[in-house]
């Protein structure tokens, strides 16, 4: 059976060559990478959007783009792989008895 291609890590070309976006094309780029987001992707794209979002020049650039970056962050919660929970040892019940306060009596 062929299995997908594995995603490598994603940057912008326009990011390295240009430097940083003016502040409507980021949060434009934003807008975009959230509507185009697909289980597959929404590591690299939020990633992305992250950068964007630093490059931001104003706090009012930045709140424009909360509910983007909130909506993709829901995704990974949503979509992400469910990371296997480390079992706490458990102590030995060796001598203890079933009702914990009967040993104070």
């Amino acid at each position: 059976m062929d299995e997908p291609p594995k995603v490598s890590g994603f940057v912008s070309l326009k990011s390295v060559k240009q430097g940083a976006p003016d502040a409507a094309a980021a949060l434009a780029e934003i807008r975009q990478i959230y509507f185009k987001t697909t289980k597959r992707t929404v590591e690299n794209d939020l990633a992305h959007a992250i950068d964007l979002l630093k490059s931001l020049p104003t706090e009012e650039d930045r709140e424009k783009a909360v509910v983007y970056m909130e909506g993709l962050a829901h995704m990974r919660r949503e979509w992400g792989a469910q990371q296997p929970r480390a079992e706490k040892p458990r102590a030995s019940r060796a001598g203890c008895s079933p009702n914990p306060k009967a040993a104070y009596r």
